[in-house]
């Protein structure tokens, strides 16, 4: 297995250097013949809530990069770049540092990713990308807390990324972990992502009549994850209530596809030929 980690939280967080400590002793328990390695690739600063987003990549001819050295993980090479957690992807993917994954590595995020943060988060954006080009990923998420056991989280996402070394390529999972010591932790479970989200209603105005030419709307955020509110409405086997619970979260996801669904195919059958009458009468 051959691992590109990075992350959202920036080349400095200290959830990456924590699940590359844990991928760098990984590496050194090696048995004779099996191949393990990495390399980090992470943003340079906070990249949180850029999902799979590269920015205007062609006002750029050049990425910015710095080589760094991660205490306790001297044997992985590590890199930031001024991009996203995508494009760092895409960088790491495409070898231009001399090295071809086959599965990337994500976080560890400060903070869940579960219900509706599963598209917004660059943690998930990260492995979403990688899939695009072939690689599985798993991304790791931990609750946020005052202590944050984030060594909890990289030895949950060891054990998942063993039994990843013989799934199918564009495997995808989401590892959330509640901030708990592995003697409190109470297990893992498959989770399913629920209807949380953090911003549940912006702005207090009734009608377009109480809104002047510029103005702030207040935000009301919601329980995205267990330390923003109440998840009394998810099921038991939702992603944030098994955080609540404290059982840690696992939930396979799928990549971006086209739709083969037939129910799909006379929609487009009839977009095709409205657009082909519509060329056709300004053609005549």
């Amino acid at each position: 297995m051959r691992l590109l980690i990075t992350n959202d939280d920036g080349i400095d967080a200290p959830g990456i250097h924590s699940l590359t400590r844990a991928v760098s002793r990984w590496i050194t328990e090696a048995p004779a013949g099996e191949e393990r390695s990495a390399i980090v690739v992470a943003p340079h600063i906070n990249n949180s809530g850029m999902s799979s987003a590269v920015g205007d990549v062609f006002e750029k001819s050049s990425l910015h990069y710095e080589r760094h050295v991660i205490e306790g993980a001297e044997n992985v090479p590590t890199f930031s770049l001024d991009a996203s957690p995508a494009l760092c992807t895409i960088i790491g993917a495409l070898g231009s540092f001399g090295y071809r994954p086959n599965v990337v590595l994500s976080g560890i995020n400060a903070g869940a990713n579960v219900g509706r943060s599963v598209l917004h988060s660059g943690t998930i954006g990260a492995i979403l990308t990688g899939a695009q080009l072939g690689l599985s990923g798993l991304a790791v998420s931990i609750n946020w807390g005052d202590d944050v056991h984030f060594d909890t989280a990289a030895d949950v996402a060891i054990e998942v990324l063993k039994e990843m070394a013989t799934a199918p390529d564009r495997t995808l999972l989401n590892l959330n972990v509640p901030n708990l010591t592995p003697s409190e932790l109470r297990g893992v479970r498959r989770g399913r992502i629920s209807s949380a989200g953090i911003v549940k209603s912006a702005g207090t105005g009734t009608s377009l009549a109480d809104f002047g030419e510029s103005g702030d709307l207040p935000l009301r955020l919601g329980a995205a994850t267990p330390t923003l509110g109440d998840v009394s409405d998810e099921a038991p086997e939702d992603d944030g209530a098994l955080i609540a619970a404290g059982y840690a979260s696992l939930t396979p996801l799928r990549g971006v596809h086209e739709d083969s669904d037939q129910s799909m195919d006379e929609i487009v059958r009839q977009s095709l030929a409205a657009i082909a009458t519509h060329l056709a009468a300004h053609q005549g």
